[in-house]
């Protein structure tokens, strides 16, 4: 690996997530974004199955749509 590119990823490493991402053009920016997005969903909700349980008070759950391009 030579030096311009280790200094690349360096600063590639070192990216965090902002709430401009998602308005950003960057795929890498939309990419922190996405992630972030997800990570906190599935905290809040404390599952990653992609479930939402007692939704709007109806005690159902509800499963959350994916992608199509997503594999779950």
């Amino acid at each position: 690996m030579n030096k311009s590119n280790f200094s690349t990823n360096e600063n590639l490493a070192e990216k965090m997530y902002e709430p401009k991402d998602y308005t950003s053009d960057s795929a890498l920016d939309q990419g922190l974004a996405t992630t972030h997005e997800q990570v906190s969903d599935a905290y809040m909700e404390g599952t990653v199955d992609a479930e939402i349980e007692n939704v709007q008070g109806t005690g159902q759950a509800q499963r959350i749509p994916r992608e199509p391009n997503q594999q779950g």
